[in-house]
């Protein structure tokens, strides 16, 4: 039985390790709060209290690392007060990956790695981040996959919703929003669990991966539709400046991985 690290049980990590362990995996899983200890426990998962900083680990990294396979699934937090150095954090992990049995890593980043230039992406572009968050995600990719000691592959997400998650739930109600006619590029729970199980499945190793629903209908279309359905007062649209936004493509993982999304529209 091969044996999984999970860095990061929250709201995607937490379903996905519990996915993993019904597909027949061993899993070692991480949380910051000693109050999800027992959560992680209870679901099967051998639980981990890990805090990862710019200047050092804190926890039993050392156990948590004896695993073939790390999925690292922790987001810079740059919203706040306390922002962090995510780079840093990657490099004082890495220092630990390359002492454990740990010899495959799939790194959880995002689409933020792109420009917003108005063009259809896929893996093939050269990432141009225009944001904080996105420059530190596209750093630590470059940090993971220079590495020899062990392979990674970046599979790079579009906007998360799930049952309880949705960007409309932030957006209704609100005015002068920019960028009517930018494309959406969002992703269900289901199919980043999928994909992960998929690309483990096929042992598909230092590869670089886009993974946003084939679906991407104007920001105006989509976001007052989709209030509606949900009971939400209706976001409106600022039509002033012009719109940018990108589209992903995600069909490396549909042909590579003969990857069939769950949930095509959103």
């Amino acid at each position: 039985m091969k044996k999984i690290s999970v860095l990061g049980c929250g709201w995607l990590g937490l379903p996905l390790a519990k996915a993993l362990i019904q597909n027949g995996f061993e899993v070692n899983g991480s949380t910051t709060s000693e109050s999800k200890i027992s959560l992680l426990e209870a679901a099967g998962i051998k639980p981990f209290l890990i805090e990862i900083s710019e200047n050092g680990i804190h926890g039993n990294i050392l156990d948590f690392l004896n695993a073939e396979i790390l999925i690292i699934d922790i987001p810079p937090k740059l919203r706040g007060l306390e922002k962090e150095n995510f780079v840093s954090k990657i490099q004082n992990l890495i220092g630990f990956i390359e002492n454990s049995s740990v010899e495959k890593v799939l790194f959880i980043s995002s689409i933020s790695v792109y420009a917003d230039d108005n063009s259809v992406v896929t893996e093939e572009k050269i990432p141009n981040p225009e944001t904080e968050s996105g420059r530190q995600l596209h750093e630590s990719e470059q940090l993971l996959q220079n590495h020899k000691n062990f392979k990674t592959t970046i599979l790079r997400f579009g906007g998360l919703i799930g049952e309880d998650r949705h960007p409309v739930k932030f957006l209704a109600g609100r005015e002068n929003l920019e960028n009517p006619n930018g494309p959406i590029n969002l992703i269900h729970q289901q199919d980043c669990i999928g994909i992960v199980l998929k690309i483990i499945q096929t042992e598909t190793w230092n590869e670089t991966f886009n993974a946003a629903a084939p679906f991407h209908p104007n920001r105006q279309n989509y976001y007052p539709e989709k209030a509606k359905t949900l009971n939400l007062p209706e976001p409106k649209f600022n039509h002033e400046k012009e719109s940018v936004g990108k589209t992903i493509d995600s069909q490396k993982i549909i042909k590579i991985l003969e990857y069939d999304f769950i949930l095509k529209k959103l």
